[in-house]
């Protein structure tokens, strides 16, 4: 018997339902989201004080904690669900087509989170306008905030371009089954449309696909952020020309396990099996594999160049991160995820969805902790101090905590409005999905 037939009613159902189950996401996702803004409002009442962190020195702890840490983590995911949607594009990977939506917005939701926290660690919001936006043209020079603000806004400004771009086939077509209450924002989507522009469009499209698969190793999460810390040789943990390709390793293990689990979440709950198949996720787990052989590899030679005749201080601190429970837990996921991955590409009997997501929380867990720990322990162990002993410890506070679990929410919540509004699913991928039906369907009957 031949597979169900994609068609357009299936990716227009998020926006044409509402369940109580989606109610239900948003009540959690938004309670997480405010608890982390009364945190904050508490935070900009009392100051950075409430938190875990402290002046690096006499006054113990680390001056970068959580709020740092998250921040990269966050930058990652966004870098690397825009490559996998480049990828799809520019490589010709329709077996992906649809999720590379979810991606684009992944990375919208994650550099929104990403913003959001440079905001909070900078411990006033004005200080953005009086610190960075007016003296921007000197700041930019020596500041490794500005290069963030930089990076985090370009980036933004171009994957916004490129998923308004490929949204604007999908209104058009799909119109009489959106909401009426939303015409105005679909008219401005789709301001001077006309069925001439479709073929410019796919070739803009494609060159911005050219320019983020270029951008992310050189200028974004393979090569900015990371050279922002790997040139501070007096810290040794952050020392070293390894940095760019290990961000970018887990930039992209983090995402692909985001989009798996937002594929998954769709998936079950509007009954995408026949659009987003076992395939899809099999596939995106092999990928995951890939990655995360990668991310261990390059970590392997960070802890050979801190153990193998290294300096005092690179020495102390390649002994501090392997005594460290936590990065210990955090490579201990990553590594069993990996035996699973090779286990069911052997036998693929081993695959099912349930342990996909389970795997892909697992490498999600692993590379929040690892960015954690990258940021703190850069600051406990440094090549010289000016007081004695070390700088104290860190113990992350509950506001630092909730932060976590709110981004976390802010991103569900972009995630759940934006279905109500446009298909998760391009229109481009199930008329992909139902031609290669068409052609094999006869097929598969016989069969």
């Amino acid at each position: 018997m031949s597979a169900e037939t994609p068609s357009e009613a299936d990716i227009l159902r998020p926006v044409n339902t509402l369940t109580k189950k989606w109610v239900a996401l948003v009540a959690i996702a938004g309670l997480a989201f405010a608890l982390f803004l009364v945190g904050w409002a508490y935070q900009l009442q009392k100051g950075l004080v409430v938190t875990g962190l402290g002046d690096w020195g006499s006054g113990g702890g680390v001056t970068w904690g959580v709020y740092i840490g998250a921040f990269i983590w966050w930058v990652g995911i966004a870098h690397g669900g825009i490559i996998l949607s480049a990828a799809v594009r520019l490589l010709g990977m329709e077996r992906y087509m649809p999720v590379a939506r979810m991606a684009e917005l992944l990375t919208l939701g994650g550099l929104s989170a990403a913003g959001f926290y440079i905001l909070v660690h900078m411990g006033r919001p004005d200080r953005m306008v009086t610190s960075v936006i007016s003296h921007y043209h000197i700041t930019v020079h020596n500041s490794p905030l500005v290069w963030d603000v930089t990076v985090i806004t370009a980036y933004f400004v171009l994957t916004a371009t490129y998923l308004g771009l490929t949204i604007r086939y999908d209104i058009v077509r799909l119109r009489d089954d959106l909401p009426d209450i939303l015409e105005p924002v679909y008219k401005i989507l789709t301001f001077g449309y006309s069925e001439a522009e479709d073929e410019i469009i796919e070739r803009m499209v494609w060159w911005i696909a050219a320019a983020i698969i270029i951008m992310a190793p050189l200028l974004l999460h393979g090569g900015v952020i990371p050279w922002l810390f790997s040139l501070l040789a007096t810290y040794p943990i952050w020392d070293g020309g390894i940095q760019g390709p290990m961000f970018l390793a887990i930039a992209l293990t983090s995402a692909i396990s985001g989009v798996t689990i937002a594929a998954a979440a769709f998936t079950r709950a509007y009954d995408w099996h026949h659009i987003i198949t076992r395939d899809i996720f099999r596939g995106l787990l092999l990928w995951l594999g890939f990655f995360s052989l990668m991310l261990l590899w390059f970590q392997l030679q960070t802890i050979i160049n801190g153990v193998y005749f290294p300096g005092v201080a690179a020495l102390e601190a390649a002994h501090g991160k392997l005594h460290a429970p936590l990065y210990m837990v955090s490579m201990g996921l990553v590594a069993g995820s990996l035996m699973y991955i090779f286990a069911q590409a052997l036998r693929p009997e081993l695959f099912t969805k349930t342990r996909a997501i389970i795997t892909a929380f697992a490498v999600l867990s692993a590379t929040l902790i690892e960015k954690v720990l990258f940021v703190v322990e850069g600051f406990l162990y440094v090549q010289f101090s000016m007081y004695s002993g070390v700088p104290g410890t860190y113990v992350p506070s509950l506001i630092e905590i909730a932060s976590i679990l709110g981004t976390i929410g802010m991103v569900a919540l972009i995630f759940l409005f934006v279905s109500k509004m446009i298909p998760i699913v391009e229109l481009h991928s199930i008329e992909h999905l139902r031609g290669d039906h068409d052609e094999h369907g006869s097929t598969e009957v016989e069969a």
